[in-house]
């Protein structure tokens, strides 16, 4: 199997937005560049049926002249096993580039893993909203070959490092590109939360929970809660009370190198999640220590990608109501 070839060399043209000078902060790129050379498929393989598209774009990869490796649990889940089947350890020595057949949930979970490798996550959208695999699969036959070949534009996307807690021992520890989330289990009431940021304290909250957020989870679980979207190339985290006790507890952005720490208070049956796929359960005195990670992803897009664009089209932002519901 071939090598990767000249990857440090990817990013020739760099146009960044700071959050503050100085900082190493994500960066937006977009210029010719080396084509990979090894290609990676993952694949949301609980999908019925999605062999036949994963097939397909393995075929009109190697009609454009790269190598197709398969992540393992992809492989063996569709009876994809034609070609080599990698590890995520392996994929991130091994391949190029990853491409993500799926949903942002697939793309999320692959990111983890790979996070720290040099290895860009292209996303083709096999789900329902797709906010990072924002390509459609009907388009992926003419979108991908152009971007294997060089012509893409790439972000960096930030990660959380998050650790539990518990009589001072670290008993769990998880990525997460999205978010962190804090919040009750079933039918229990209300958390009480005591939160503090770089060791100073600054409320105690009774919620259903609390989300830690990045920029790029800013539109995921943190939206939908009722906080702010954040550009991607900004390095902010946002904090989303769920549901607070008190009206006056609201979101906020935070520093890039802040650390937040939770301590839960008081609770029946509370747990902590990271994107939403893995967790851990919560004892009162536990305390959750969330900061940025030193470890970072890049997304690739198609020549001409728009983040507005996005928003405007998964988030409906460009429809109008219609004659008979305008006031």
């Amino acid at each position: 199997m071939c090598r990767r070839m000249g990857r440090r060399r990817l990013l020739t043209t760099v146009t960044a937005v700071w959050s503050n000078p100085g900082m190493s902060a994500p960066a937006k790129a977009s210029a010719v560049r080396t084509p990979f050379k090894t290609v990676a498929l993952v694949g949301r393989y609980s999908t019925a049926g999605i062999e036949g598209p994963l097939e397909e774009i393995a075929s009109y990869i190697l009609r454009n002249g790269q190598d197709v490796v398969f992540e393992r649990e992809t492989a063996l889940a569709t009876g994809l096993t034609a070609y080599p089947a990698l590890s995520a350890e392996e994929i991130g020595t091994q391949a190029d580039v990853a491409v993500v057949l799926g949903g942002d949930g697939t793309l999320l979970g692959i990111a983890r893993q790979l996070a720290g490798y040099d290895v860009p996550l292209i996303g083709v959208n096999h789900g329902r909203l797709g906010f990072m695999t924002d390509i459609a699969l009907e388009d992926a036959h003419t979108v991908l070959p152009d971007m294997l070949d060089g012509r893409y534009e790439s972000e960096t996307r930030l990660l959380l490092a998050s650790r539990v807690v518990r009589d001072d021992m670290d008993i769990f520890s998880a990525l997460a590109l999205n978010d962190v989330v804090v919040n009750r289990s079933g039918i229990s009431g209300m958390v009480e939360l005591a939160v503090s940021v770089d060791g100073h304290f600054m409320y105690n909250q009774r919620s259903d929970g609390l989300i830690v957020s990045t920029a790029t989870g800013s539109t995921a679980y943190a939206l939908s809660a009722g906080g702010p979207i954040l550009h991607p190339t900004l390095s902010g985290v946002v904090l989303v009370p769920i549901a607070p006790h008190a009206l006056s507890n609201r979101p906020i952005v935070l520093p890039h190198d802040a650390e937040v720490t939770i301590e839960v208070a008081s609770a029946r049956d509370a747990s902590v999640n990271f994107d939403m796929q893995s967790l851990t359960s919560l004892l009162p005195g536990d305390r959750i220590v969330v900061r940025r990670s030193q470890k970072t992803i890049n997304l690739l897009h198609p020549v001409g990608y728009n983040y507005y664009a996005t928003l405007r089209k998964k988030l409906h932002w460009h429809e109008y109501p219609s004659e008979d519901n305008r006031l």
